[in-house]
């Protein structure tokens, strides 16, 4: 089952810069709550936890200073100032038990291929793909074993054999992941002058 972890949050008046510039100073993140048939709301998340979150697809129990109820979200966005290092506003989606949803599924490889064993090289074209599910059941990554692809052999998105009550929506003959041919090191003109030298 998809691990589910608690976000404390506190209200946030559409303010100024100054004031989203203090409170980041401050260790909190702008992020915006949204989703099928909930209202927007803007609120401040700790950077820590944002941080240390875990690795995968996890929920979070949004609990909202002053809000009775807590909110069931995913993490949906980060965005990032123009170095790219740090994190300056966060998208949560607010997801309703029982209801479907498309959410993107990390893939992890698992396994040394044999095709690898006997030179061959192993690409991975994908990293994650899209499955659609009830939020309980979002996994937190899909492990494929590719211990027995061979040199010149293709996995494809169709040859994921996907947890129970989870559907693959990205198309099945993306390819996953392939042992392509050892490259064959061609002998230059440089070379061969050099050995001859």
């Amino acid at each position: 089952m998809i691990q589910t972890i608690e976000w404390k949050a506190l209200p946030r008046k559409k303010g100024t810069k100054s004031e989203v510039k203090q409170n980041r100073m401050k260790g909190l993140l702008p992020a915006e709550v949204y989703g099928k048939g909930h209202p927007n709301v803007s609120v401040y998340i700790k950077k820590k936890d944002l941080l240390t979150r875990p690795h995968g697809n996890f929920l979070i129990n949004l609990v909202i200073e002053g809000d009775p109820e807590p909110k069931l979200c995913i993490l949906k966005d980060i965005q990032y100032n123009y170095l790219g290092d740090e994190p300056i506003h966060v998208d949560l989606y607010e997801v309703t038990l029982g209801l479907e949803l498309d959410i993107e599924v990390p893939i992890e490889f698992a396994g040394k291929p044999v095709g690898v064993e006997k030179g061959g090289i192993f690409e991975a074209h994908l990293h994650s793909i899209v499955v659609r599910t009830n939020p309980r059941n979002i996994p937190e990554k899909i492990v494929v074993d590719v211990s027995n692809l061979e040199i010149g052999q293709v996995l494809h998105v169709r040859d994921i054999i996907p947890p129970e009550n989870v559907k693959i929506m990205t198309p099945g003959d993306e390819v996953l992941a392939v042992v392509s041919e050892p490259e064959v090191e061609e002998v230059g003109e440089e070379s061969s002058e050099g050995a001859s030298a």
